[in-house]
């Protein structure tokens, strides 16, 4: 039996940033790639935060601030400073919620659902960025076709004994026949719900002869 993982289904190519980049360039980064959040990395490529197109949209369309004094201030008093340029290091959120590839695509969406994020950096044990997966990614997963779940299952049922007939519609698994011996088939079903893509499983066999 045999399940996913996030490096089977991350993209590699990842449009990224770094801290020290002016939120105005950062927010022309999302408009020409037409995306939501994007890894922040460090000079080694390590992932050191995730900023998004809200964070960056919203601080730019903030107050802009007051100066001190008015064009023509009087002679003598120390001119204002300008006020300084916001980065994504004030914007990015840290540390970043991240995933590594060879993590269960299942275990993946639940760690999304969980932090209530939409897409995960995927690092390296020293969290270099390798990639990225998203919602998108790892529901392709779930949404596999009746036709590879069941390619799935006869691969996990190819040492099992007994008569078995495989049927899957939408996900959902019915195994008729009959029952491999020595009870197996209460084993045989709680396996079957660990193949990516399959919504459920009936038990219609018949005892073993």
């Amino acid at each position: 039996m045999r399940e996913h993982t996030v490096g089977e289904v991350m993209t590699r190519t990842v449009v990224t940033t770094t801290p020290g980049t002016p939120a105005q360039d950062a927010a022309r980064l999302f408009g020409l790639h037409r995306i939501s959040a994007v890894p922040v990395l460090d000079g080694e490529d390590r992932v050191v935060g995730v900023v998004s197109r809200t964070d960056v949209e919203g601080a730019i369309a903030g107050p802009i601030p007051r100066r001190d004094v008015t064009e023509g201030a009087c002679p003598g008093r120390a001119a204002p400073s300008p006020p300084a340029v916001l980065t994504v290091r004030d914007l990015m959120t840290s540390p970043a919620v991240t995933v590594h590839p060879e993590q269960r695509v299942k275990d993946a969406a639940r760690v999304m659902e969980r932090r209530g994020v939409g897409r995960l950096p995927v690092v390296d044990p020293e969290d270099r960025l390798i990639g990225l997966t998203t919602r998108r990614d790892l529901l392709r997963v779930f949404l596999r076709t009746d036709e590879e779940v069941r390619a799935d299952v006869h691969e996990a049922l190819r040492r099992t004994p007994g008569g078995l007939i495989v049927s899957v519609r939408e996900g959902l698994v019915t195994l008729t026949g009959t029952a491999p011996p020595d009870g197996l088939s209460g084993l045989l079903v709680a396996s079957l719900w660990g193949i990516d893509g399959v919504t459920g499983v009936i038990n219609a066999l018949d005892p073993p002869r």
